[in-house]
């Protein structure tokens, strides 16, 4: 029989960068029982993203900031949405290059994510945050 199942993860980032959330997630997803399905997962933010991206080689991770801080720098004269400080608009102009939704099959009781696949909350601010990423899961 079909079910759905919904929730809100709040998250503290430490700052820019990534934020492996996987453990979390899975955590919530082995306690609803289901078998089969598919987890959505949405941040409730206009300044951080999702990602699934390799979580065994930390270089992946500062490899992807640095592309974004030369694709997207602080304190471009560019923009003038500033008033949070030079990361403000840049960090809106990360999140909307990436994305604020994942979907992730669920298949036998577990994710179906790779050997080396994560779940990442990327914040795009400098200072830290406080991050709600909603969960709903429907499946059998």
């Amino acid at each position: 029989m079909l079910s759905q199942h919904l929730t809100t993860l709040e998250f503290r980032t430490r700052g820019r960068g990534l934020h492996e959330i996987t453990e979390p997630v899975r955590a919530w997803v082995a306690g609803r029982g289901l078998r089969d399905g598919l987890l959505t997962l949405f941040v409730r933010h206009t300044s951080a993203s999702l990602l699934v991206q390799e979580n065994a080689d930390p270089q992946v991770q500062a490899d992807l900031e640095r592309f974004f801080a030369r694709l997207v720098p602080d304190g471009d004269a560019r923009f003038r949405h500033t008033e949070e400080g030079p990361d403000d608009m840049p960090a809106h102009v990360r999140s909307a290059l990436t994305q604020v939704q994942l979907n992730v099959p669920l298949m036998e009781g577990r994710l179906a994510l790779g050997t080396w696949q994560g779940i990442y909350l990327w914040e795009h601010r400098l200072r830290a945050h406080r991050r709600e990423v909603a969960l709903h899961l429907l499946g059998e």
